[in-house]
């Protein structure tokens, strides 16, 4: 099956499971999304995630949902930059996202981060995302 937005659909599927109360979800596997869920992970956002294989040639992600007090942990998850519309950021642009409770997720040139690991290494790149 072919996704015009893969990383959009993978969003999708963490809203829709917290929204579920779902401990573990599932999504198809590639290098972007991973490197998305490392930073979900690092930022706390996501208990874990594991890549398995299904068949020949065909990989799937298992994402484990954190929720704190019977509480989904990720209030708010929205995809910023689209295949339509890309949103690119300058570091000295970057502004916390709810008084620093929330982060952004940035495609940058040293990898994918968060937008405090960008601050610290002073560069800036396309805006992915941003978790509340």
């Amino acid at each position: 099956m072919s996704f015009s937005d893969p990383l959009g659909d993978m969003l999708t599927r963490i809203r829709n499971g917290q929204k579920a109360r779902k401990s573990v979800i599932t999504s198809p596997a590639s290098k972007l999304r991973t490197n998305v869920l490392e930073v979900l992970k690092q930022e706390g956002y996501i208990r874990g995630y594991s890549q398995e294989k299904v068949s020949e040639g065909i990989e799937q992600i298992k994402i484990e949902l954190k929720y704190y007090e019977n509480q989904p942990v990720i209030r708010n998850v929205d995809r910023v930059s689209k295949p339509g519309r890309r949103v690119y950021t300058k570091i000295k642009d970057l502004k916390p996202i709810n008084n620093g409770l929330g982060i952004l997720v940035l495609s940058t040139p040293k990898g994918v981060l968060s937008d405090g690991k960008a601050r610290e290494l002073n560069v800036g790149g396309e805006v992915l995302c941003n978790v509340f």
